[in-house]
């Protein structure tokens, strides 16, 4: 009986021992609240133009359009589009990528072993996984072809703490897109 009441005492000491050592400011929940005030404060200060826009409470993603085309083509799961994009760190407003060539140059991050070109992909669907971060494929979802919107994601479902060299980890981004193209895919 003493085992067992030791065994167990020792089981809660040493579970109290490891809770107590969770860094509070980098649960998931902490991050997502640091980027969901970050967004905001970046989108109360900045001088977007702001036609209309779209915010998703529960995933932080918000899509303020610059231009809308009212071309009626939207984007539905499986189809293929082509867009033109300029990611930035919301931290600092730096480009950290760009699909156009001029912008590339612009600021210093232009390599001549590029291609640049719209970025062309299929969305995913049941029968096509993801290419792209979630929240930039979620954002585009929002627009129809022809329109142009900024992308505010925060970085849970952007590149989280596993992200490509020049982003930081937990980094919120925003992506510039101009949606050039909608080929319907197959029907899900």
């Amino acid at each position: 009986m003493k085992i067992k009441l030791v065994g167990l005492l020792v089981i809660v000491f040493a579970s109290i021992g490891f809770i107590s050592c969770i860094d509070q400011e980098n649960t998931i929940e902490a991050i997502f609240e640091k980027d969901l005030k970050a967004i905001e404060e970046y989108v109360a200060t900045s001088n977007l133009v702001n036609v209309k826009e779209f915010n998703d409470p529960v995933l932080g993603i918000r899509v303020i359009w610059q231009e809308l085309s009212n071309s009626g083509v939207k984007i539905a799961r499986g189809d293929t589009i082509s867009t033109d994009y300029t990611g930035r760190l919301l931290a600092n407003d730096a480009i950290f990528d760009t699909s156009i060539e001029a912008v590339a140059v612009q600021n210093n991050i232009f390599s001549s072993q590029r291609r640049y070109v719209p970025l062309r992909f299929r969305t995913s669907s049941n029968s096509s996984p993801q290419v792209v971060i979630s929240g930039f494929e979620y954002g585009l979802l929002q627009m129809e072809r022809g329109d142009k919107a900024t992308i505010l994601i925060p970085s849970e479902y952007a590149y989280g703490n596993n992200p490509p060299q020049g982003i930081p980890q937990n980094a919120p981004l925003i992506f510039e897109v101009d949606l050039i193209e909608v080929k319907a895919g197959p029907q899900q």
